[in-house]
């Protein structure tokens, strides 16, 4: 009797325990659900924003361009046809870009005796003087005869632009393709009567205006400047180098330091009260806000150590460095996340120290090996799976960070690319933030594109990581 009543007692319990399991399965499928939606609901919001109609005008059509040379395409034509372009329709931006070119020659005689164009082989250049002044434009300089002077400019141009640039100032410059209105995914594909009448409206006024479907995320997207005066032209290249060039120096800085300090704390440092105060301190510099980081940063890394991190420091005593007189470079940028996700990496290098059994210590000792010994070849191998994890965590939200970056000093317009770590900067989340707070709505649209880049730098960072993590798992096995 007693038997049955345990046997009773002993179902009921799995039973119960198979019922609260299937509970707590149900509810992390459901947690999973509901974060899979979440996703492709933002996800699907982004991509709304960067494809659909829009209705583009151009200054000038590239069909007229083209009639000059029987039609063939822009991409089609030689270096020479395309400065002759430029010649025709920029003149004065074109005889600038001539006289810089120049200037960068040590001699240019040399180059103005021999026939640079086989259109012109009888022609002779008139003899350039050594050197060449901004003062007043080439014919004024030479008193050459026109069509010498046009193709002498052109054969100039020729030599020292590429097709591709000449390609990219004729788009710029000459047809400056512009977007006057854009519109959404959805509205282009379920409201496209409204559309339509927007731009017989627009046609009015531009009657070369059109509609065509467009991508904000494009090439040009990810290796133009940008420019605040069209969307169209809107470019994140400075912003895209600047958050790689922080991402790399922040991983140079904070890992090791953070590895190094939590290797101290978990296996040298003493149980003693100052210890005990340094751990829940880095506990607590975890949930710090970032922008008290940011101010922290712009403190110490800008204003006091300025001529540190703008470089003018080095570039005294190291050849070949261009330093900055203000701190707020990608160096400061750098060192005020690797503050902020410091705590994160300590945090879970620690814990991954704790999960290795204590059994691989005690049979590393035994064997005669030393601390440091059993350290480096036994516990950090065995916790680096562990380690890169955290890390992944701790740099992809440094990525997206924008506060930190704000305050000490990021700009949301850089038109140069960033070359070094002494070199000012913004990032794309500076960029997304501009945007999106602009009136211009296709300045929002660009935003939806700088975004979806930022979060393809995210995945590809992740990505990388959990190979590694993956190849550290499987020789600490």
């Amino acid at each position: 009797m007693p038997n049955r009543i345990a046997d009773g007692i002993h179902l009921t319990n799995i039973k119960q325990r198979h019922r609260r399991g299937l509970q707590m399965q149900a509810f992390y499928m459901l947690s999973l659900g509901i974060a899979f939606f979440v996703l492709i609901v933002l996800m699907g919001t982004v991509l709304n924003r960067i494809y659909g109609l829009a209705i583009v005008d151009v200054a000038v059509n590239p069909e007229v361009i083209e009639a000059d040379f029987e039609g063939r395409s822009l991409d089609s034509l030689s270096e020479v046809e395309l400065s002759r372009v430029l010649l025709t329709r920029i003149p004065a931006q074109l005889a600038r870009l001539v006289h810089t070119n120049f200037s960068s020659q040590s001699t240019v005689a040399d180059m103005s005796r021999q026939p640079l164009s086989s259109a012109i082989n009888n022609v002779e250049y008139p003899e350039l003087p050594e050197t060449i002044t901004m003062d007043s434009t080439l014919q004024d300089i030479y008193r050459i005869d026109q069509a010498v002077y046009n193709q002498f400019l052109a054969d100039i141009l020729a030599l020292n632009v590429s097709q591709d640039d000449l390609l990219t100032m004729i788009e710029t410059e000459i047809i400056k393709r512009q977007v006057i209105q854009a519109w959404n995914l959805d509205i282009s594909l379920f409201n496209r009567d409204s559309i339509e009448e927007a731009l017989v409206a627009v046609q009015e006024e531009a009657p070369t205006a059109h509609l065509e479907w467009r991508s904000w995320i494009s090439l040009n997207f990810l290796t133009e400047t940008f420019n605040p005066r069209n969307p169209a032209e809107a470019g994140i290249a400075p912003a895209l180098l600047g958050s790689i060039w922080i991402m790399i120096l922040v991983m140079v800085i904070a890992f090791p330091l953070g590895v190094g300090a939590a290797i101290y704390l978990e296996e040298y440092a003493s149980d003693t009260w100052y210890n005990r105060i340094i751990e829940t301190n880095i506990r607590n510099l975890a949930g710090v806000p970032s922008i008290i980081y940011g101010l922290l940063g712009l403190a110490i890394f800008v204003r006091t150590l300025g001529d540190l991190t703008g470089g003018s420091i080095l570039s005294g005593i190291i050849p070949g460095i261009a330093g900055r007189d203000r701190g707020d470079t990608v160096l400061s940028a750098a060192l005020t996340l690797s503050l902020l996700i410091l705590p994160i990496i300590i945090i879970q290098t620690q814990e991954a120290l704790k999960a290795v059994p204590s059994s691989i210590r005690e049979a590393s000792y035994g064997l005669g090996a030393t601390k440091w010994q059993t350290i480096s070849r036994q516990i950090f191998p065995a916790a680096l799976p562990g380690i890169l994890t955290g890390t992944i965590i701790a740099i992809s939200r440094a990525v997206g960070e924008t506060a930190p970056i704000l305050v000490i000093g990021g700009s949301t317009f850089v038109s140069s690319n960033p070359n070094g770590p002494f070199s000012g900067f913004t990032a794309l989340p500076l960029v997304i933030y501009n945007w999106t707070s602009d009136p211009n709505r296709q300045f929002q649209n660009a935003a939806g594109a700088a975004i979806i880049v930022l979060l393809i730098l995210l995945l590809t960072l992740n990505s990388v990581a959990v190979i590694l993590r993956n190849r550290a798992s499987k020789r600490s096995v």
